[in-house]
């Protein structure tokens, strides 16, 4: 029996794919009668054909990338993709470099070293 026409009229009617259109495989005979819009939106009220809720994107995997991230892995050379000067700007580089530079030359000036 085929019921293209009904999946068809259906999914419009539901507003979702022909895929996502579930219809009962105990009345297929009455599905099978239903012609019109009308006689499809009847058995959508009795429950006979319904939309499939939609599938989403499983995040277990991403959660599990992260926790290694979070524990510090996935950084060796095979994971990088920008420059070094990307994934740590020089302006941050930088800031590192004086600032211990910069308390040592005023540690030596409050002791009267210099």
């Amino acid at each position: 029996m085929d019921l293209r026409n009904q999946r068809r009229l259906a999914s419009e009617i539901l507003k979702c794919g022909e895929n996502r259109v579930w219809m009962d495989p105990d009345n297929l005979e009455e599905i099978e009668k239903a012609v019109t819009r009308k006689d499809i939106k009847g058995l959508i009220k009795q429950g006979i054909i319904k939309a499939k809720k939609v599938r989403g994107n499983s995040r277990g995997r991403i959660r599990k990338r992260m926790l290694q991230k979070a524990k510090g892995r996935r950084k060796g050379h095979g994971s990088r993709k920008g420059k070094a000067t990307a994934r740590f700007p020089k302006k941050r580089a930088w800031i590192k470099t004086i600032r211990p530079i910069r308390a040592y030359l005023r540690e030596l000036r409050d002791n009267g070293l210099i």
